[in-house]
């Protein structure tokens, strides 16, 4: 498997919230990420006003919910998968590429 790019983390985390996945561990369980990793992608998006944190009571428990910003994102970019390929595909030279996804036409 392919080392996963920042940009990909990041809409992971969105798509898991999203889904209803709100608390910090369990997104970083769904996402496969560190701690570390998963505190610093979550701060990233609240910054960005991706997703919403919610304390709950005295206690220092957290819920993420994701904003209609977040949604606009994620509802962009699956909407535009051929992207997403040629990010992915960026080591390969455009011929490879057109070559590997050229219609063959019927003789």
């Amino acid at each position: 498997m392919a080392k996963r790019s920042r940009f990909e983390l990041y809409l992971e985390v969105l798509r898991a919230i999203n889904r209803g996945i709100n608390k910090p561990t369990n997104i970083m369980y769904k996402c496969n990420l560190s701690w570390i990793n998963c505190r610093s992608i979550l701060k990233t998006l609240i910054e960005q006003e991706l997703i919403t944190v919610t304390k709950n009571g005295n206690s220092n428990r957290r819920t993420y919910g994701i904003t209609e910003k977040g949604r606009a994102l994620l509802e962009y970019f699956s909407n535009a998968p051929a992207w997403h390929t040629l990010y992915r595909m960026r080591k390969t030279p455009l011929v490879a590429f057109y070559k590997q996804n050229q219609k063959v036409s019927p003789d």
